[in-house]
């Protein structure tokens, strides 16, 4: 069976826990991981570990250990909910993956951001994750200054989303490329 490593890249509030978690819900043996629930227990569970400042190189340790348990203990494809806005990391991370034999799909939430702005200033959502911004307004400020180059060299797949409504769309997408791998 070919696996899959499906990585969602965006900014903050564009959708990509939602899209991964609905993505896992119509896949059968997939599992999301997401490094904004990684940077919660480890905020909660060991506050005093977590740098306040630089690289958290604690998140990363944490997100490699569930990533190679993952890869190297399970057949599951992998759906990673994270921003991934910088390309060398994407890179990186995707040569990794398809050194394993995984295929790659990216998945671009390019929602407006006018339609962000409105989602973080009616935002509920715990503020807990954050270490080097007081809100999620201040985190897409700094996105703002981010261009987000994606090639389509990448990945085997690329798909964008520019509106809310086309989310729907490229699941069914990702769950027939996946699905019609593994008949």
């Amino acid at each position: 069976m070919n696996r899959y490593i499906i990585m969602t890249v965006g900014k903050t509030h564009s959708g990509k826990t939602t899209f991964a978690n609905e993505l896992e819900k119509k896949l059968v043996n997939a599992v999301v991981i997401d490094q904004d629930s990684h940077a919660e227990f480890l905020q909660l569970q060991y506050p005093r570990l977590v740098p306040s400042g630089g690289p958290n190189l604690l998140i990363y340790a944490l997100t490699r250990a569930v990533f190679d348990y993952a890869v190297n203990e399970t057949d599951c494809h992998l759906i990673l909910s994270n921003s991934n806005l910088k390309m060398n990391s994407r890179r990186v991370l995707l040569e990794e993956f398809h050194g394993k034999g995984f295929t790659s799909i990216l998945v671009h939430l390019d929602i407006p951001d006018s339609v962000l702005r409105e989602r973080v200033a009616a935002s509920t959502r715990s503020t807990t994750i954050l270490r080097t911004a007081a809100s999620f307004k201040e985190v897409l400020d700094g996105q703002q200054t981010e261009a987000i180059a994606l090639s389509e060299s990448e990945a085997d797949v690329l798909i964008t989303i520019n509106q809310t409504d086309e989310t729907a769309n490229a699941i069914a997408r990702v769950v027939e490329l996946v699905k019609g791998e593994e008949e």
